[in-house]
Protein backbone atom coordinates (compact mmCIF):
# COMPACT_ATOMS: atom_id res chain seq x y z
CA UNK A 1 0.00 0.00 0.00
CA UNK A 2 1.30 3.54 -1.09
CA UNK A 3 2.45 5.65 1.79
CA UNK A 4 -0.42 8.90 2.39
CA UNK A 5 1.42 11.87 2.65
CA UNK A 6 -0.18 14.21 4.88
CA UNK A 7 1.65 17.03 3.64
CA UNK A 8 -0.78 19.75 2.22
CA UNK A 9 0.11 20.24 -1.97
CA UNK A 10 0.13 23.86 -1.37
CA UNK A 11 3.17 25.38 -0.97
CA UNK A 12 4.71 28.45 1.50
CA UNK A 13 7.95 29.93 0.15
CA UNK A 14 10.01 32.47 1.45
CA UNK A 15 13.04 34.45 0.61
CA UNK A 16 15.72 34.55 3.06
CA UNK A 17 19.33 36.19 3.60
CA UNK A 18 19.41 39.33 1.65
CA UNK A 19 18.97 41.83 4.34
CA UNK A 20 21.42 40.37 6.14
CA UNK A 21 19.53 40.45 9.33
CA UNK A 22 21.05 37.27 10.99
CA UNK A 23 18.07 35.57 9.80
CA UNK A 24 18.84 31.46 10.02
CA UNK A 25 17.10 28.31 8.59
CA UNK A 26 16.09 27.25 12.02
CA UNK A 27 14.76 30.61 13.08
CA UNK A 28 11.47 30.45 10.92
CA UNK A 29 8.49 28.36 12.08
CA UNK A 30 7.71 25.86 9.52
CA UNK A 31 4.30 23.70 10.14
CA UNK A 32 4.67 19.68 9.19
CA UNK A 33 1.45 20.08 7.01
CA UNK A 34 2.66 22.21 4.62
CA UNK A 35 5.34 22.02 1.26
CA UNK A 36 8.14 24.49 2.59
CA UNK A 37 10.24 26.49 0.27
CA UNK A 38 13.47 28.69 1.59
CA UNK A 39 14.89 30.77 -1.11
CA UNK A 40 18.10 32.14 -0.79
CA UNK A 41 18.59 35.22 -2.20
CA UNK A 42 20.47 36.13 -4.15
CA UNK A 43 22.99 34.72 -6.89
CA UNK A 44 23.73 37.85 -9.00
CA UNK A 45 25.88 37.97 -12.39
CA UNK A 46 27.80 40.98 -10.53
CA UNK A 47 31.16 41.63 -8.89
CA UNK A 48 31.09 42.01 -4.83
CA UNK A 49 33.55 44.59 -5.17
CA UNK A 50 32.33 48.16 -3.72
CA UNK A 51 31.81 49.53 -7.22
CA UNK A 52 29.85 46.56 -8.54
CA UNK A 53 29.66 45.71 -12.65
CA UNK A 54 28.31 42.71 -14.51
CA UNK A 55 30.03 39.83 -14.86
CA UNK A 56 28.75 38.08 -18.10
CA UNK A 57 26.66 35.17 -16.21
CA UNK A 58 29.52 34.56 -14.01
CA UNK A 59 27.08 34.77 -10.48
CA UNK A 60 28.40 35.57 -7.65
CA UNK A 61 27.04 34.97 -3.59
CA UNK A 62 25.04 38.09 -2.19
CA UNK A 63 22.72 36.17 0.52
CA UNK A 64 24.38 36.30 4.34
CA UNK A 65 26.62 33.33 4.32
CA UNK A 66 27.88 33.81 7.69
CA UNK A 67 24.37 31.45 8.64
CA UNK A 68 23.07 30.54 5.50
CA UNK A 69 25.60 27.82 4.70
CA UNK A 70 25.59 24.38 3.15
CA UNK A 71 25.47 22.65 6.26
CA UNK A 72 22.57 24.55 7.62
CA UNK A 73 20.76 23.67 4.35
CA UNK A 74 21.88 19.86 5.20
CA UNK A 75 20.63 20.47 9.00
CA UNK A 76 17.54 22.36 8.36
CA UNK A 77 16.21 19.79 5.69
CA UNK A 78 17.81 16.46 7.76
CA UNK A 79 15.08 18.32 10.78
CA UNK A 80 11.89 18.89 8.12
CA UNK A 81 11.30 16.17 5.49
CA UNK A 82 9.25 18.74 3.70
CA UNK A 83 11.62 21.75 3.51
CA UNK A 84 13.47 22.42 0.08
CA UNK A 85 15.52 25.29 -0.53
CA UNK A 86 16.32 27.07 -3.38
CA UNK A 87 18.50 29.52 -4.98
CA UNK A 88 17.35 32.72 -6.83
CA UNK A 89 19.57 33.86 -9.67
CA UNK A 90 19.79 37.29 -10.41
CA UNK A 91 18.39 40.04 -8.32
CA UNK A 92 17.17 43.80 -7.83
CA UNK A 93 20.07 45.17 -6.27
CA UNK A 94 23.96 45.52 -5.39
CA UNK A 95 25.34 47.65 -2.98
CA UNK A 96 21.70 49.78 -3.21
CA UNK A 97 22.46 50.05 -7.12
CA UNK A 98 20.01 48.38 -9.31
CA UNK A 99 21.10 45.61 -11.00
CA UNK A 100 20.89 44.81 -14.87
CA UNK A 101 20.76 42.06 -17.28
CA UNK A 102 23.84 42.92 -19.28
CA UNK A 103 25.12 39.93 -21.22
CA UNK A 104 28.08 40.47 -23.52
CA UNK A 105 26.57 37.87 -25.87
CA UNK A 106 23.80 35.43 -25.61
CA UNK A 107 25.63 32.43 -26.30
CA UNK A 108 28.95 33.71 -23.91
CA UNK A 109 26.51 34.91 -20.81
CA UNK A 110 24.88 30.99 -21.14
CA UNK A 111 28.40 29.44 -21.55
CA UNK A 112 29.43 31.20 -18.29
CA UNK A 113 26.29 30.46 -16.52
CA UNK A 114 26.10 26.58 -17.25
CA UNK A 115 29.88 26.51 -15.91
CA UNK A 116 29.64 27.72 -12.30
CA UNK A 117 26.48 26.14 -11.98
CA UNK A 118 28.23 22.93 -12.18
CA UNK A 119 31.55 24.09 -10.41
CA UNK A 120 29.98 26.42 -8.06
CA UNK A 121 26.15 25.15 -7.29
CA UNK A 122 26.48 21.48 -8.66
CA UNK A 123 22.55 21.57 -9.57
CA UNK A 124 22.85 20.67 -13.39
CA UNK A 125 22.85 16.58 -12.64
CA UNK A 126 19.44 17.02 -10.69
CA UNK A 127 17.35 19.43 -13.03
CA UNK A 128 18.55 17.69 -15.90
CA UNK A 129 16.77 14.00 -13.80
CA UNK A 130 14.22 16.72 -12.57
CA UNK A 131 13.50 17.70 -16.53
CA UNK A 132 13.28 14.14 -17.75
CA UNK A 133 11.00 13.21 -14.95
CA UNK A 134 8.48 15.70 -14.86
CA UNK A 135 9.22 17.42 -18.50
CA UNK A 136 7.49 21.29 -17.44
CA UNK A 137 9.68 23.10 -15.37
CA UNK A 138 7.38 25.49 -14.06
CA UNK A 139 6.11 24.31 -10.81
CA UNK A 140 4.74 27.54 -9.20
CA UNK A 141 4.43 31.02 -9.96
CA UNK A 142 5.71 33.70 -7.81
CA UNK A 143 3.94 36.99 -8.80
CA UNK A 144 4.64 39.82 -6.46
CA UNK A 145 1.87 41.39 -5.66
CA UNK A 146 3.36 43.25 -3.06
CA UNK A 147 4.13 45.80 -6.19
CA UNK A 148 0.88 46.69 -6.26
CA UNK A 149 -0.67 50.30 -4.51
CA UNK A 150 -0.43 50.01 -0.28
CA UNK A 151 -4.40 50.49 -0.46
CA UNK A 152 -4.87 47.14 -2.12
CA UNK A 153 -8.27 46.09 -1.05
CA UNK A 154 -9.68 42.53 -1.07
CA UNK A 155 -11.76 42.71 -4.29
CA UNK A 156 -8.82 44.56 -6.05
CA UNK A 157 -6.24 41.25 -4.95
CA UNK A 158 -8.85 39.10 -6.04
CA UNK A 159 -8.84 40.81 -9.94
CA UNK A 160 -4.85 40.94 -9.72
CA UNK A 161 -5.09 37.25 -8.86
CA UNK A 162 -7.74 36.36 -11.41
CA UNK A 163 -5.36 38.31 -14.04
CA UNK A 164 -2.66 36.25 -13.41
CA UNK A 165 -4.36 33.25 -12.95
CA UNK A 166 -5.18 33.91 -16.35
CA UNK A 167 -1.79 35.41 -17.84
CA UNK A 168 -0.25 31.89 -15.78
CA UNK A 169 -3.16 29.08 -17.47
CA UNK A 170 -2.50 26.02 -15.74
CA UNK A 171 0.43 27.83 -13.15
CA UNK A 172 -0.26 27.08 -9.55
CA UNK A 173 -0.12 30.99 -8.43
CA UNK A 174 1.63 31.71 -5.36
CA UNK A 175 -0.72 35.13 -3.53
CA UNK A 176 2.32 36.99 -2.06
CA UNK A 177 2.92 39.72 0.54
CA UNK A 178 5.60 41.29 2.13
CA UNK A 179 7.05 42.40 5.83
CA UNK A 180 9.13 45.13 4.84
CA UNK A 181 6.37 47.92 4.63
CA UNK A 182 5.99 47.66 0.91
CA UNK A 183 2.39 47.92 -0.78
CA UNK A 184 0.01 45.74 -1.60
CA UNK A 185 -2.61 43.48 0.20
CA UNK A 186 -1.26 43.68 3.94
CA UNK A 187 -1.00 40.73 6.12
CA UNK A 188 -1.75 42.45 9.12
CA UNK A 189 -5.00 43.88 6.89
CA UNK A 190 -7.40 41.22 4.90
CA UNK A 191 -4.47 39.31 3.24
CA UNK A 192 -5.58 36.08 4.88
CA UNK A 193 -8.96 36.50 4.05
CA UNK A 194 -8.19 37.17 0.11
CA UNK A 195 -5.97 33.79 0.60
CA UNK A 196 -8.97 31.71 2.37
CA UNK A 197 -11.83 32.94 -0.68
CA UNK A 198 -8.86 31.86 -2.90
CA UNK A 199 -8.10 28.39 -1.11
CA UNK A 200 -12.28 27.71 -0.87
CA UNK A 201 -12.40 28.03 -4.69
CA UNK A 202 -9.39 25.59 -5.52
CA UNK A 203 -7.15 28.49 -6.90
CA UNK A 204 -4.93 29.40 -4.25
CA UNK A 205 -1.27 27.40 -5.51
CA UNK A 206 0.64 28.99 -1.76
CA UNK A 207 1.53 31.92 -0.27
CA UNK A 208 4.85 33.47 -0.77
CA UNK A 209 6.70 36.27 1.62
CA UNK A 210 9.23 38.46 1.49
CA UNK A 211 10.64 38.25 3.46
CA UNK A 212 12.68 36.10 6.25
CA UNK A 213 15.22 38.90 7.60
CA UNK A 214 12.58 41.24 8.15
CA UNK A 215 10.14 38.99 9.61
CA UNK A 216 12.10 37.97 12.18
CA UNK A 217 11.83 40.55 14.79
CA UNK A 218 8.08 40.17 14.71
CA UNK A 219 8.95 36.86 15.54
CA UNK A 220 7.58 35.53 11.49
CA UNK A 221 3.96 36.08 13.14
CA UNK A 222 2.45 36.26 9.65
CA UNK A 223 4.64 32.90 8.91
CA UNK A 224 2.55 31.22 11.02
CA UNK A 225 -0.81 32.02 10.36
CA UNK A 226 -0.30 31.67 6.48
CA UNK A 227 1.32 27.92 7.04
CA UNK A 228 -1.58 27.31 9.52
CA UNK A 229 -4.15 28.73 6.60
CA UNK A 230 -2.64 26.35 3.68
CA UNK A 231 -2.58 23.27 6.43
CA UNK A 232 -6.22 23.09 6.94
CA UNK A 233 -7.90 20.48 4.77
CA UNK A 234 -10.10 21.20 1.84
Amino acid sequence: MAELSLTSHLCHVEYIGAEFKNAKFTDVPIHSGVEFHFILSFAIDYTTSSSASPTNGKFNIFWDTDNLTPSSVSTIKGQHSNVKVALSLGGDSVGGDSAYFNPTSVDSWVSNALRLMMMRFRVITWRMALWKSYGRPIDYVNFQFYAYDEGTTVSQFMDYFSTQTSNYEGGRILASFSTDGSGGLKPENEFFTACSQLKSKGELGGTFVWSADDSKSNGFKYEKQSQALLAIPH
